[in-house]
Formats: C-alpha cells, structure tokens, sequence
C-alpha cells in the first residue's frame, strides 16, 4: 500500500488486477450505453445530427481520457479524481471533485439495477421488477465484496459477452443495412442540414454521454493494479478506442435498419432494430435480448466497484466517516463502503415512484444528477492537470499527455459545452445538485479538525506489491 497507511491492515487495498482486467472494467463501467438511452438523442438531432453530436462527445472523452491518464498515473490513489484535484487545489478541491464523482457512482446504479429489473419482468412478467434490482444490489454487492480478483474476472468474462453481442447485432442487421434509412431526416427531421437543426443537436448532448459515462472509474481501481504506470494506460486507451467503434456502429447499423424514428424514443433499439430485419421469432433476435443483460450487468457491477472506493478513498482521509474506510479483514475488499452506496441505491429504487421531480421519476432525475457529477468532475480534472503540470513540474509522470496543452484543453472546453447545456435543459436538477454540494460543503466544513488528525496519505508514493 502507499506510504503513510495504517500498518493494522484497515486501509489496505490488494494490488491483484491485471491489465486485460482493466480493460474489461473500463469497457464493462460503460457498455450498457450502447445498448439503450443514446437513442433518445434522434428524437431532437435525427440520426446525422445526432452523428454530430456522438462524434464531439466521443472526441472529447478520448482527449479526456489521454489526459485524464497522466493522473491516473502519476498519482494511483483509490480515490481517483478527489487525489489529483486535492493534490492541485487542496482540500476544498478535493472536496468538489470528490463529492461530484460520488454523485455521479452512487446515483447512476439505481437506475441500471432497474433497467435489469424490467428487462427480467419482460421474461417473467410475474416477477416484480423492483425485487429483482434488489436482488441485481445484494448479488453483486456480495461478489465485489468477497475480493476484487473475482469481481474483476467476472466482470471481464460479461464484458466479453457484451462485445461479442454487440457484433453479432451488427452482423445479423448488416445485410439490411440501407444508408438511404439512416439519412432520411437526419437533421432534426429534414433531408438537408439547416441552422434549425443546431438546437436538438445540442439537446442531445446528454444521450451521446450516456455512450462513454463512467469509463473514467478506473482510476478507482489504481491501488489494485498491479502494475499501474504501465496498465492504466493501456487499457484507458483500449477502452475508450473499444467503446467509440463499438458506439458508432451500433448506432449506424441500427439506423440504417427501417425507419428509425421509431426507435428514438424506446429503450430497447437495438432488439427492434434487429426484429425490422429477421422478424419477431428468429433465433438472433431472442439470443440478443437475453444476452443484451450482459450489457446492464457489466456496467452495474463496475459502477458498484466505483463508488466502493470512491467512498472508501473519501473516508479514510475523514472528508467521510471514517467508519467506511474499514477493509474486510479476509478479502480485503471495503465491504462497508460497498454496503452504504447499495443502501442509498436500494432506497431510491423503492422511492422510484414516491418522489417525482419536473413530472419524471426519482431514478429519471438522479441519472441527470449522475450527469453533472460527472462532467463537474470532468472539469475539475482538467483543471487538476494543467495546476499540476505548473506547480509541480518535476512531479514523476509515467505517462504524458499527448499534444499538451491542445488534447487536455480540447477536454476541458467539450465539458464546459456539456456543462452549459445540461444547466440550460435541466435547470431544476442543476439547482439540486448544487444544493446537494451545498450541504456537503457544510459536512466539510464541520469535520476539518478529523481531517487534521487523520493519517497523511503519500498520493504520489509507488505502491507496494
């Protein structure tokens, strides 16, 4: 572990993951956007606008993720984005930085673990769909729990499966593939681009996140690599190529099935895609809506793995509880950081249809939520990068950010832009997360003397295998 740790063993992490582990993290974090919610951008861009759209999104998260590396690196902390903006800015920045990453790991499971809770219903309509994302939170809690080896190994293997149904998608749609469907209206409806257009493809920028949101998680599971200088980077880079051609051709492909209009507003494109091409009783099209759970499963069970150490970084330097910083004794995984963000994801499945805001549902509005904690992370970061790369120049950096200053500022304007319009399309949201800041701000502010006492963490320091 780092220097300055507790010798007792409590804030031990284990140093086990492989490098194709990560890659199978960093794709698994993210592949349940492929499957569903991108397809509500062509409701107000079309498919070429929204092609636009996918296209500056994608781009900014590669440049991000080429950026986001350097820190990821140069500083392996399980604690991901809280680190570098600590490190940068203090620890108000770390704060900011710490409590938008939680937003955005906390708030986005309840919504997936009920995405696979409707899409078991489907297969059992018996089957009430909030006592199966309950059961999705208690089993794969317990598998992240009993040891992250098992956890990320299982999360490889249904990452895998994903891809390969996500190819097969492809494959089995292709010989109907028309390019004469995905461009009838693709502008917002009209035939040829026009100023009218730009509006709904700016209102679609939140449905192209929803393609690359989360990827950046690996970086919580730095202090497990085995070998991060050389690791993380390799598979960030594998991840983010892995998820742009995989986005860009589940949306063509699917666009150039039918008429896609009828799929800019459901959240399974790509079964009905595939029913526009083999009908309802072929044999491809039950294997893709089984396996397409794959796709929930990986993301759902990386995000869990996420917001463990987020909270678990979070704690044990008391800007939380420091009872969440404890790690399990046998499997050295933390087990009550693990526990507490399944409780608030478990009651905000069971306050779904309890607490509605703007007319839409609690999990409707918490995976907005999840939005901004992530793009304020985003820009955090960036700005973590170009202090440090002032303050601290002899700070050791395995891994340089290619075409610097150019790829880090290129990120950093794509998250002010994604920033801008998400307050201007979702103001009521944005003044709740603020508020949710706000207080976290006073907790901060309340508990600096435990922060005080706590025990120095060298965010520099190699790790110890």
């Amino acid at each position: 572990m780092q220097a300055g740790n507790s010798s007792s063993g409590t804030h031990v992490l284990k140093p086990v993951l492989s490098t194709l582990q990560l890659w199978g993290i960093a794709v698994g974090l993210v592949i349940s956007g492929e499957y569903f919610g991108w397809s509500f951008g062509w409701a107000s861009a079309g498919t070429l606008g929204f092609t636009v759209t996918a296209l500056f999104i994608a781009a900014m998260y590669a440049t991000f993720i080429f950026s986001f590396t350097e820190l990821t690196t140069s500083i392996p902390h399980a604690g991901g984005p809280f680190a570098y903006s600590k490190r940068a800015f203090g620890p108000t920045g770390g704060y900011l930085a710490g409590a938008a990453t939680l937003v955005e790991f906390v708030f986005a499971p309840p919504a997936i673990s009920l995405a696979i809770g409707a899409y078991l219903n489907v297969q059992f309509p018996g089957l009430d769909p909030k006592l199966a994302a309950l059961g999705a939170y208690l089993v794969f809690m317990t598998l992240n729990i009993v040891g992250v080896q098992i956890a990320a190994t299982f999360e490889l293997c249904v990452t895998i499966l994903a891809i390969f149904e996500l190819l097969v998608f492809m494959g089995v749609v292709s010989p109907g593939f028309s390019m004469a469907n995905f461009t009838k209206g693709g502008w917002s409806g009209q035939d040829s681009f026009s100023l009218a257009a730009i509006p709904g493809m700016f209102a679609a920028i939140p449905f192209a996140i929803w393609f690359f949101l989360a990827i950046e998680g690996v970086a919580m599971a730095a202090e497990e690599a085995k070998d991060p200088k050389r690791s993380i980077p390799i598979a960030y880079i594998a991840g983010i190529l892995t998820l742009v051609f995989l986005a860009v051709g589940v949306m063509v492909f699917a666009g150039g099935a039918g008429d896609w209009t009828k799929l800019a507003n459901i959240n399974d494109p790509l079964p009905q895609a595939m029913k526009l091409i083999v009908g309802e009783n072929s044999g491809w099209l039950h294997m893709l809506v089984w396996l397409g759970l794959f796709g929930l499963v990986a993301s759902f069970h990386g995000i869990i793995l996420g917001y463990s150490r987020q909270i678990y970084a979070l704690s044990r330097e008391a800007y939380l509880p420091a009872y969440f910083a404890k790690v399990h004794p046998r499997f050295k995984t933390p087990h009550r950081a693990i526990l507490a963000g399944g409780v608030i994801g478990i009651a905000a499945i069971y306050s779904d249809e309890l607490i509605t805001i703007g007319g839409q549902s609690l999990t409707a509005n918490i995976v907005t939520m999840s939005v901004f904690g992530a793009i304020l992370m985003y820009i955090l970061s960036m700005l973590s990068l170009f202090k440090l790369r002032r303050s601290e120049p002899d700070m050791v950096r395995p891994f340089r950010a290619p075409l610097y200053p150019y790829f880090p500022a290129f990120a950093l304007f794509g998250a002010l832009v994604c920033m801008a319009t998400m307050i201007y399309y979702n103001p009521l949201i944005f003044g709740l997360f603020v508020g949710f800041l706000v207080l976290g701000y006073g907790y901060f502010k309340m508990t600096g003397q435990q922060r005080a006492a706590a025990l120095p963490i060298d965010m520099a320091a190699p790790i110890a295998k």
